[in-house]
């Protein structure tokens, strides 16, 4: 019966790791690729194109040959578990950042980033409500919608910063501030649509309840899980890597599998174990050692939402998630204008954190499969592939270009280009010293 299971998933690995290298060639970002390339591959008949071929043909030996490869390749029996291994990395994922996010840094950011990512939240909300509402979108729906338009991919952002060597640049900053404002408002998001959605009930009292349980969930581990901080790192203290990676993984499934039994999403029990284990005085080993898994089961999750997408099914969603795409740019735009001005830094800079904060990726889909999960209307599907496709595409060229882009709206910055002095200047300085 799984006499296939290993091969598919050798080959399922095998074309994630030639798409990242391509990716990688190209200088972009890993996500669409991976995303694509699942979704070329997860439908059970090939392409037409195909069909049309081999009828031409017309061979019955070619085209079992290309039956049998395909049925390789669409991944039929290691479907489930290739899911399962996306399920391990959003865990991963969130896990990650949480170990990467501090309250006490955001805190420390001062108030021109809480003012600039509030506003940022406020511009994205309301724009996922106008489109929800021009779609005509259920409530459920709408509020799936919101949470997709506000989160920013932190790891496109990480990613194109660092390619673009600006890690150093002031208004990097103020990106990142806004960045862990986000993720702290996508986390409420995500507790308030675990209440709405996973419960089933459309009680307003039960999903008050679980929303209610899912933030005391969250503000416990913000207030008593730090506290436990002292046991745990005695409980680390001179163990081998093997018992060291045991016992994190261990806590680590277990508050994500705990959080999704009281209704509150794994994801965001994965992002409360990061956050208690960022205190940790071994958190720099935490790093090192969950670092390859997330990169691995990360890419695993952009792959298997692919393949669980019939590209077939997007035209219907091309047109909203476009319009949708430039109202994000528009916003994020306006809102590191703000953020610019809250912050001292130049109105140019406007557009370098603007551009940059408009991708979107792991925590819009990481939105759109509670919908999923909890049977919403299939076109939030089909919208989050679209748009998450544009803007990972689009975001990241954007940023590349922005200080181009400002030099043709507002003009060539003067004061940033001094004249250069030639030599006879030099000389006539010289002789009248």
């Amino acid at each position: 019966m799984h006499s296939n299971l290993i091969i598919e998933i050798g080959i399922a690995v095998l074309l994630v790791a030639l798409v990242g290298l391509l990716a990688n060639r190209l200088k972009f970002s890993v996500i669409p690729f991976f995303i694509v390339i699942g979704m070329v591959l997860g439908n059970e008949s090939y392409p037409d194109f195909v069909g049309d071929l081999l009828v031409k043909i017309g061979n019955e030996g070619v085209t079992n040959s290309v039956n049998s490869v395909w049925s390789f390749l669409t991944f039929t029996e290691s479907k489930p578990f290739i899911d399962f291994m996306g399920r391990l990395g959003v865990l991963f994922l969130l896990f990650y950042l949480g170990l990467e996010f501090s309250v006490g840094r955001l805190i420390k950011s001062g108030k021109s980033i809480v003012a600039g990512g509030s506003i940022y939240v406020v511009l994205n909300f309301m724009s996922g409500l106008l489109v929800g509402w021009m779609m005509n979108l259920p409530f459920k729906e709408m509020m799936v919608l919101c949470g997709i338009m506000t989160s920013s991919s932190t790891a496109i952002v990480a990613k194109v910063l660092t390619d673009l060597k600006r890690t150093a640049n002031r208004e990097t900053e103020v990106i990142m501030g806004m960045i862990m404002f986000d993720d702290l408002f996508i986390a409420m998001h995500i507790s308030f649509l675990s209440g709405l959605i996973l419960t089933g009930s459309s009680s307003f009292w039960t999903v008050a309840g679980t929303s209610l349980l899912a933030l005391g969930f969250i503000l416990s581990f913000l207030i008593l899980g730090r506290k436990l901080v002292p046991f745990i790192d005695r409980l680390l203290q001179e163990k081998s890597s093997e018992l060291f990676i045991l016992i994190i993984f261990s806590l680590l499934f277990t508050i994500a599998g705990f959080s999704e039994t009281i209704h509150v999403a794994e994801a965001i029990g994965a992002l409360m174990a990061g956050l208690v284990f960022a205190d940790s005085r071994y958190i720099k080993k935490i790093e090192g050692m969950v670092l390859p898994f997330k990169d691995f089961f990360g890419a695993m999750f952009f792959f298997s939402f692919g393949l669980s997408i019939d590209m077939y099914s997007l035209g219907g969603a091309v047109g909203w998630a476009t319009f949708a795409a430039a109202i994000t740019v528009v916003c994020n735009v306006a809102s590191g204008y703000f953020a610019s001005r809250f912050s001292g830094l130049k109105p140019k800079n406007s557009v370098d954190i603007g551009f940059t904060l408009s991708a979107r990726g792991e925590f819009s889909i990481i939105m759109a499969n509670i919908g999923k999960a909890g049977k919403l209307l299939p076109v939030i599907q089909s919208f989050v592939v679209v748009y998450v496709l544009i803007l990972s595409i689009v975001s990241p060229l954007l940023t590349k270009e922005s200080r181009n882009i400002w030099n043709k709206l507002a003009g060539q910055d003067d004061v940033s280009r001094k004249p250069k002095k030639k030599l006879s200047d030099l000389e006539a300085s010289v002789q009248e010293n």
